[in-house]
Order: C-alpha cells, then structure tokens, then sequence
C-alpha cells in the first residue's frame, strides 16, 4: 500500500514534539521583548527560548510531558481508515521507543502504564474525508499540565470577580477571562487558548481544541469573533499574571474562538488551553505512496532561526547555591524572588511517588532532600540510564501528600511549577523546607543540568512516575514559597484577581 506513509508519521512525530512552528516562536520572540530582560519573567522567558533552540538543534523533546497525540486525518474518498489508523499507532509505538515520545498512555482502571502510548483511546485519531486527492494529516501535542485547566461553563453562570456570565457575548468573554485566570502558572503561561462557543458537552471541546490548529496570527473570519479575541488579548495581558505565574505583561499569546449550533436549553463555552510548548504541525502527503509533499505551518527549506543571539540564561552573581542534603538554617535564611542554583542529589517523585509514600517508607533518605516534581524522558544507555528531558510538572496535584510527607521524612526543597495550597504552605514554615519554581516545559534547558542517573526506585509505576535519582549541578529555580509563610502564587493571584474585577466593572 503506501510504502512511506507510517515513515512520514514518524517524521510529523518526531518535528511536532521538537520543533515549534514559526507562528509560536514569533509569539514567544515578542514576549520576551515586552519584558524587562532582568525580572522574573524576562529571565524564564530566556530560559523558555534557550530550551527552544537547544530541542530544536538536539531533536530533543521541548517538554518532558510529551502530551496526547491527537491526529487530525483528511483523506480522499476509498482511502483505508482502518490501515492507516494502524500505521499511525505503529509510528506512535516507534517513537515512544526512540525516546521521542515519553510513555503516558496509563490504564485508568490499574494505573499501568503501556510503555509504548497505546491503549484505549491512545492516540487520539480523527478522520475526515474530502474531495482533494492528498492526504492531511495535522498534530497536536498537549500536555496534562495544560490539559488539566481546560474548562467548560454552562451559561448563566456566577464567576469569582466576574459576577454573572449571561448567554451574551460578554458573558463568554468573561467565561474565557475567569479560565485563564484561573490557569495562573499551572498552564506555564504564556499560553493560547482556544474556545467554542455551543455545542454540546463533548463537541464544544473538541471544537476548543480544534480552534488550537489555527495560526497564532490569523484573523477569524466572523467580524464578532474576531472582536471577541481581540479583546480578550488586550484585557488578559492587562491582569498581571505573567511568565509561569511570575507576575508580567505577557500571560496570553493567542486566543482564537469558534462557534457551534446548541440545543436552546443549552449553552457551553469550553475553553481548550495550551501552554507556550504549543506543538502543532502538519504534512500533505501523495496519496500513492504517503510520502510528504509539503509542511503545513512551516517551510523546512528556511531553517529555524533562532531565539536568542546571545548565551542565554546568564547569573548576576546574586544567585544562592544549595547543595543537598540541605540544612534548616539555610532554607530558612531564604525569601520569595531568590534565585537559587541547586547541586547534588535530587529524587523525582509525582503522583504515584506521593500515593507510595503516604502508606511506606521512602525506598532512599529524604532527610534534607530535594524532592523534584518531574516524569522525566529516560533513555538506556551503556547498561545505565540517560535523561534527555527533564522540566517540571505542576505541582497543586500534590497537595494532598505533600505536607505530610514533608513532615515524615525531613524533605527540606521541592521543586515543580505553578505552586502549592496553604496545607504545604503552613508545612514549609513549621518544618523549614522552601517551594522553589522551575520553569514549565523547558525539558532540554533542565537535562542538561544533570550530570547523571544515580539509580532508579519504584520502576514497577512506569518510566515518568519512578523515583529517578538524579546527580545534578547549578540546577536554575526561583522560591516562591518560603519558610516564613510568604507564597508569590498567592500574592499574584490575589492582585491579579483584583484586576479581574476591574474588567467586570468596565464591562457592565
């Protein structure tokens, strides 16, 4: 049949999850010139660009959390859905092995893990026929950090600092406001998000999502649409949120909106978000042997150019160094904004990690530990393992355990991003241990930061749910919680709530 077809998959795979399209990375360039290069933001947005430049250069995996595959299939009238549906599931499984794709197809019912992103609903794969004589295939990569802060309203609706969302254009306004809001840095803002105006439960999020495959710098062809994004870009980057929650000018870099009939008793607005690793690209190929014809989003006779044209994340020599194991009086000599470079051992632990520690003993000494939310990508290498991606997870899943387990086993940093509750809050000031935020995505910038995989604990949970240890030097984080009960998410999201209400003023 097509003897190049499940090859020219792979090669959409493996650019996908490495390379962002030309439209993301203009976004991003522009970001990072509307932030002062010295704040909190500027300078994980130098991080965000450097770990663009190095996935691109190195065909590694921009974010650890390689996302969902979600294929989106145009074939011509007599192509076999059923055949290609099965290349499509072999090119996944093959990039899974190349360590292109990180294993996260995981049974709902077990918790296991299926080592190759195959299972029930794994990938995602929708077809379409159409009159053209090629074959379209896009794809779009989008991570559980992400995907965990989609949302969907039934209007009329009450809204925190918002008020009342009515079955109004403003109020599916308001609707797209509150959902970012509520993203904060758990989406790794800068973010884009797409919306569905109707439908049905199911339909207005698939449409959500759909509304992610359009260009960053499009302009939608319904006038009121149109508006209705163009506001939201304006009113959005006025709240304060910034890069990863860090507070900035910058919290959205697109907002493309679409518009589905409804039932008359009905009305949703869904909201599909995608954090700034926005992974979408597409390929035509000839519908007599599958072999690519053209790229969709981008040309790949014009060579990336690059993000930064300096080195990238320079020290200003105010930075402070821990190494680990780490003692209370230097966790506590800490305050929210230092910047520290951590050295030694850290221990990755996520959810299973947490669940495990709640009922047994720690399978290694947590005692002034650095215990680092993170799945990483792990290659095997010389009889050992290799981290090629390594950036972290959004850490509010962990909430439930993490005052305990902080109290138990004497953990003094934890490492994630987005930040934690009052619960962990309140632990970190009692047991003196301090909450530092890595920046969100940025897998290949984190990697290279390790020097190497010390060993392996709890492998039975899957390659991103183990206990990885990991040898790593001058490891780049920002406290934003402390141990004298300071938290910059909370403060940022107070203000920038305070902020939400001012729209809802200039609304009504």
């Amino acid at each position: 049949m097509l003897a190049a077809f499940s090859d020219s998959v792979l090669q959409l795979i493996v650019r996908t999850s490495t390379d962002l399209p030309p439209d993301v990375r203009a976004a991003m360039k522009a970001a990072m010139g509307a932030e002062p290069a010295t704040s909190q933001s500027g300078r994980a947005l130098t991080i965000i660009a450097q770990n663009i430049d190095q996935a691109e250069a190195g065909e590694g995996a921009i974010c650890q959390d390689t996302g969902m595959p979600t294929f989106e299939v145009k074939v011509p009238v007599g192509a076999s859905q059923v055949w290609m549906r099965q290349q499509i599931r072999e090119a996944v499984a093959q990039a899974t092995r190349r360590g292109t794709l990180r294993p996260n197809s995981v049974d709902s019912l077990t918790g296991e893990n299926s080592g190759n992103n195959l299972g029930p609903g794994t990938p995602v794969v929708h077809f379409e026929q159409w009159e053209e004589e090629d074959i379209e295939i896009r794809l779009i990569l989008k991570g559980g950090g992400c995907e965990n802060v989609n949302a969907q309203y039934s209007l009329p609706c009450e809204l925190a600092h918002l008020g009342r969302a009515d079955r109004t254009l403003d109020g599916v306004r308001k609707c797209i406001l509150h959902a970012v809001w509520n993203a904060q840095g758990k989406g790794c803002a800068p973010g884009a998000v797409g919306v569905c105006i109707g439908g049905d439960r199911s339909s207005g999020y698939q449409d959500a999502k759909q509304q992610l495959f359009r260009t960053l710098d499009d302009v939608n062809p319904d006038p009121r649409l149109a508006g209705l994004e163009a506001s939201i870009m304006g009113s959005v980057n006025s709240l304060g949120i910034g890069t990863m929650g860090f507070g900035g000018g910058v919290t959205l870099i697109g907002c493309k909106v679409g518009a589905l009939n409804r039932l008359p008793a009905s009305f949703f607005v869904s909201v599909a978000y995608d954090c700034w690793a926005f992974r979408r690209l597409g390929v035509r190929l000839d519908a007599r042997d599958g072999s690519i014809t053209s790229w969709l989003y981008r040309d790949p006779s014009h060579p990336a150019i690059p993000m930064l044209d300096q080195a990238g994340f320079q020290r200003t020599g105010r930075e402070v160094r821990l190494t680990a194991p780490i003692g209370e009086e230097q966790i506590r000599s800490l305050k929210v904004g230092d910047v520290v470079m951590v050295s030694g051992r850290v221990y990755t632990g996520r959810d299973a990690v947490h669940a495990y520690l709640m009922k047994h003993d720690p399978p290694v000494d947590l005692r002034g530990a650095v215990l680092y939310h993170c799945g990483p990508v792990v290659a095997a290498q010389d009889g050992g393992w290799k981290v090629t991606a390594a950036g972290p997870t959004t850490s509010i899943r962990e909430e439930p355990y993490q005052a305990d387990i902080i109290q138990r086993y004497g953990v003094r940093v934890v490492i994630g991003k987005g930040g934690m509750g009052a619960r962990t809050l309140a632990a970190l000031k009692e047991h003196g241990a301090v909450y530092l935020n890595a920046i969100g995505g940025a897998a290949q910038f984190y990697a290279r930061c390790i020097e190497q995989t010390d060993g392996v604990s709890l492998m039975e949970f899957g390659t991103p749910e183990a206990m990885w240890h990991l040898r790593v030097r001058d490891f780049p984080a920002v406290v934003t919680m402390d141990a004298h009960g300071n938290s910059l998410h909370g403060d940022i999201e107070t203000e920038s709530g305070k902020r939400l209400e001012l729209l809802r003023t200039a609304a009504s």
